[in-house]
């Protein structure tokens, strides 16, 4: 089985013959290749401005940068923002390459967040306001973001591109940061146009989001989403979460990067691989195992990371009777 057929099988449910995974090359490897447009409409770096104007920075031992200068900070400054072209084959050239070296492997292209691009360009303060104060003109930023990614879903499906996927992280430790229904009212339809848009091509849609989002994951699943990467699990339970969408989306995964992986013992992170297998996923699909690429940033080390891996790969193995990497 190709890389390729155990992710499309794991996503649809249909039996694959190993876990696909998401892992070190040392520790087993990738089945997923992603790939961005260069440049990218939602370029993050870890120091320096960004193609919207938004100035990053980055302290402490971590791969990750974060806004310091939101470029609108007025809504009637709007006009003067910039706003990224999806034009020019130019851009595509880093995805053609990563199409033609991925062989057999599944190709993930991303696309453009529409919260976090939000804070991102508004500043965290004014984007949360925005849903109370502005919500007209958050709405129309909201479905511009969208009008961006159903270029780039074009353009990836052009490309033979198997899936898209955004990153936005909506979860506080304990909640969602901001009302679910407020969430509903401007969110969810951008979302389901955005799948609706992926799906019409054939393609399959992925979104990264942490923290606690398990209040709006039906809504995710109705939207249309295929795959939900979740670093956390702990905050909202393994068994909560498998009781209520086991079987109804793929979790893409790693052991809980924040209260298992930095602290726990060899036994609690095989353990805790088990708990995640059994809750999340079936023998037909559902779940795919994945290691944080940014272990330092984390506080993980890699023996610990190795022991997870190697651990996901014996519980393929016990499910399925083989392990073909």
């Amino acid at each position: 089985m190709t890389s390729k057929e155990a992710v499309k099988r794991t996503l649809l449910f249909k039996t694959p013959e190993r876990f696909a995974h998401e892992f070190p090359e040392a520790f087993g490897g990738d089945d997923i290749v992603r790939t961005y447009t260069d440049p990218s409409p939602d370029s993050r770096p870890r120091q320096g401005v960004d193609v919207w104007g938004c100035v990053w920075d980055c302290l402490g031992n971590t791969s990750l940068g974060e806004v310091k200068e939101s470029p609108l900070q007025n809504w009637k400054d709007f006009n003067k923002l910039k706003i990224p072209e999806i034009a020019g084959e130019e851009m595509w050239f880093s995805v053609k390459k990563a199409k033609q070296t991925a062989g057999d492997k599944y190709v993930l292209g991303a696309v453009c967040s529409i919260f976090e691009r939000v804070h991102f360009v508004r500043g965290f303060n004014n984007a949360l306001c925005d849903t109370v104060d502005e919500k007209e003109n958050l709405k129309m930023f909201v479905n511009l973001l969208v009008d961006i990614n159903i270029k780039l879903i074009k353009g990836f499906a052009d490309l033979g591109t198997d899936g898209i996927i955004s990153p936005d992280d909506w979860g506080l430790q304990d909640r969602l940061m901001i009302n679910p229904e407020v969430w509903r009212e401007i969110w969810k339809p951008a979302y389901k146009r955005m799948y609706d848009a992926a799906h019409s091509h054939g393609m399959d849609t992925w979104l990264h989001s942490c923290g606690y989002i398990y209040d709006i994951l039906d809504d995710l699943i109705d939207a249309g989403l295929d795959v939900i990467e979740m670093h956390q699990q702990e905050n909202m339970g393994l068994k909560r979460l498998g009781d209520k969408f086991r079987g109804k989306i793929t979790f893409l995964s790693p052991v809980d990067i924040q209260s298992v992986m930095p602290f726990a013992s060899p036994e609690r992170i095989r353990k805790y691989c088990r708990e995640m297998a059994e809750n999340l996923g079936t023998r037909e699909g559902g779940f795919i195992p994945q290691w944080y690429a940014d272990p330092v940033g984390a506080g993980h080390t890699m023996e610990n990371v190795r022991i997870m891996c190697d651990e996901f790969l014996k519980i393929s193995d016990e499910i399925y009777g083989i392990n073909k990497i």
